[in-house]
């Protein structure tokens, strides 16, 4: 098993595959600000952490050019990314095949350049190829016979702004978060990120005017926020931190893509919102291109 699926590459699609469960267990939140979410479900973790937290920053320490690099993750993964994908959709009404989606497919573009430029990660002909490939498949599993709506309104030039500036925070934060796991345990990175980040949310509740959204979520909506933070928040990123650590970021950022993928079959699956058959090809080729791509990984060992 090891020889055909590694065991980072693995930890890295099973974190992908519960953020396809994300939108799931969120639907209930959409009644209240994105910040507040953002804050919220960071909060969750952060004090599930905290004991952990505490123990191992006596042991482990933080230098300061580790607290700033953690900053930039927390600041551009953790809040600024999904305020900006958050906004995007606003502005085209949530619309499933408009181009805010299609923008957003630039995220591994982003990644594997910060990874490049920062982790010094080298790009093999092979890797370009399957990488290329799945992109692609990526593109024609979100994209109904890849059909993209450009007549979203007088909000479409806005939403791709906002989505491009989504792609370049997740993106580029893949980078990012490698370079702090070089040296430092996956958990203690994780709880570390969830914790300034819940910082930063608060920060920006205020920055933003939704300081009287602390009050406005119910009992039903704060056990999300705790669901959210035991799978596919706080647990999903531990689970990525760790696989990431374990291979280079531009194979994480494609084996990233079974998210897209997974999440489209649970639309299909729990709304009825039935796929085209170019996106079952174009589904069991991401499939497989994820598949080369983690072989590519287990030989650069």
């Amino acid at each position: 098993m090891r020889k055909v699926f590694s065991y980072g590459p693995l930890l890295i699609v099973i974190a992908a595959s519960l953020w396809a469960l994300d939108g799931i267990i969120r639907r209930s939140l959409y009644s209240l600000p994105s910040i507040t979410i953002v804050f919220y479900e960071h909060l969750f973790g952060a004090f599930i952490l905290l004991p952990y937290l505490i123990i191992t920053f006596k042991k482990e320490g933080l230098t300061r050019k580790e607290f700033f690099l953690l900053l930039f993750i927390a600041m551009f993964s953790g809040v600024l990314g999904t305020l900006w994908f958050t906004t995007a959709l606003l502005k085209t009404s949530f619309i499933s095949f408009s181009v805010v989606y299609l923008i957003q497919k630039l995220q591994p573009i982003f990644a594997i350049s910060a990874a490049a430029i920062v982790l010094k990660e080298k790009i093999t002909k092979s890797y370009i190829k399957w990488a290329v490939i799945a992109l692609v498949a990526a593109y024609f599993v979100t994209f109904k016979n890849g059909y993209i709506n450009f007549s979203t309104g007088t909000g479409t030039i806005i939403a791709a702004l906002y989505a491009l500036g989504a792609a370049f925070a997740w993106g580029s934060s893949t980078a990012f978060s490698k370079l702090a796991l070089i040296k430092r345990p996956s958990i203690y990175i994780t709880s570390l990120r969830f914790f300034l980040t819940s910082i930063l949310a608060l920060g920006m509740v205020f920055i933003l005017g939704q300081s009287k959204s602390f009050s406005t979520p119910t009992i039903s909506q704060f056990g999300r926020f705790l669901l959210i933070a035991v799978s596919t928040g706080m647990v999903s990123v531990a689970i990525y931190y760790r696989g990431l650590k374990k291979v280079q970021a531009n194979v994480s950022t494609i084996l990233e893509l079974v998210y897209p993928l997974l999440a489209v079959f649970i639309d299909a699956t729990l709304y009825k919102s039935f796929l085209a058959p170019s996106q079952y090809i174009a589904g069991a080729i991401l499939l497989f291109g994820i598949y080369r791509i983690s072989q590519i990984q287990s030989s650069l060992k």
